[in-house]
């Protein structure tokens, strides 16, 4: 077993709190065998996503199937290996893609907004990823829904490299727009206690807790087995979104339906956090910024920064890994080896080497001024 389930928490009054919205759904919901678009299946999600909007909710669409169209479009059987056709199946798929859902919107009335993105346009670059979340934020104010899909055409190996599939692709954009929850349709009703070479194996895990589950530990559960590499996928979205404060929930596309999983109904596998919130700053930090390097700390450090909300000092570091700037992104790293988050840091890493373990007296005599923070605490996300 995997993970223990915990007392059910009551969804409906969750699911009522809930003003924001990601979906995303897979390849193998959206397309028959022969690789065409199963006009039920988007009309249905269609027909869900137009009555929550009408009871005041936002709602983006982060869609799959653009390659599997262009599959069914071309009458191939099997998915090239080549990126120069997979490209090509994208770009000529996509087009099939979005008529679809454009043309669903457009029987009741709501304006459709689509969105390609690259692995540039959200990790990394700040300015870049500020004006993608302005983006959305006029498309929801349009009242139009943002239908995103990564940029296949162009960016096929480069996309899978640094985000790995639209599983973590939704999990970005839900981070980036502040979602209240994201919903993952895949063709399994949700986590189970065990998948084996065959599927799935045991009991429906009902709800995931961040303190009563070790996700890593299930993550890697999931890559050990074969046929359950899509499964940890979701469950890395899932982690983002839990270390962002949100929740998410994984369920059967085709036999779930959105509004039955927003009006409460025990549905899937909710993945619940703690009580807390990361702002726009930090969720960048922690998930879109690029980290240039490493900062090792002390129990003590880890305790401080962990415990009492303090910023990480000279003191508390032990070693530095990388060729880092000030003011980029760092991963703040136990002894242990054990990831605690991730933050800006406030001197170069050939400044920090000079430095680490020492007071900030001290600090102020070897670099001739007084002595920063190496990570403020405004400037730290934490996992």
């Amino acid at each position: 077993m995997i993970g223990a389930e915990t007392a059910a928490t009551p969804r409906r009054a969750m699911m009522g709190r809930v003003r924001r919205l990601v979906v995303k759904i897979g390849s193998n919901v959206l397309t028959t065998r022969n690789h065409k678009l199963s006009g039920a299946v988007i009309k249905r999600l269609v027909e869900d996503v137009v009555e929550l909007r009408a009871g005041g909710l936002e709602v983006a669409i982060i869609t799959s199937g653009a390659v599997a169209a262009g599959m069914g479009q071309m009458g191939l059987d099997r998915r090239p290996e080549g990126i120069a056709e997979l490209q090509a199946l994208a770009a000529i798929g996509q087009v099939l893609l979005m008529d679809s859902y454009k043309a669903k919107f457009r029987q009741q009335g709501v304006p459709v907004g689509q969105v390609l993105l690259t692995a540039e346009d959200i990790l990394g670059d700040r300015r870049r990823y500020v004006n993608l979340e302005n983006t959305f934020r006029s498309l929801f104010a349009y009242g139009a829904v943002p239908l995103i899909n990564e940029n296949d055409s162009v960016a096929v190996a480069e996309l899978r490299r640094k985000l790995g599939e639209n599983d973590m692709l939704a999990a970005y954009v839900a981070n980036l727009i502040r979602a209240d929850m994201l919903v993952v349709f895949s063709d399994v009703e949700g986590l189970y206690e065990a998948f084996g070479p065959n599927g799935p194996e045991g009991e429906l895990v009902r709800e995931v807790r961040e303190d009563g589950v070790d996700l890593q530990g299930m993550i890697g559960h999931s890559l050990g087995h074969k046929g359950s590499g899509g499964m940890a996928t979701k469950l890395r979205a899932a982690r983002l979104l839990m270390a962002c404060g949100e929740i998410a929930l994984i369920a059967h596309g085709r036999k779930h339906r959105l509004r039955d999983i927003l009006a409460g109904q025990e549905l899937g596998t909710l993945f619940l956090p703690r009580d807390r919130k990361l702002n726009s700053r930090r969720r960048w930090i922690g998930f879109a910024g690029e980290c240039r390097g490493s900062t090792v700390v002390d129990r003590g450090a880890e305790r401080a920064i962990t415990e009492r909300d303090k910023s990480l000092l000279p003191a508390g570091v032990v070693s530095c890994e990388g060729e880092f700037a000030a003011g980029d992104v760092v991963r703040v790293v136990t002894e242990r080896g054990e990831e605690l988050g991730r933050g800006l840091s406030r001197y170069a890493a050939s400044e920090l080497r000079r430095i680490f373990g020492m007071s900030s007296p001290e600090v102020e005599k070897v670099l001739g001024r007084p002595a920063l923070e190496v990570i403020h605490r405004d400037d730290l996300a934490l996992f």
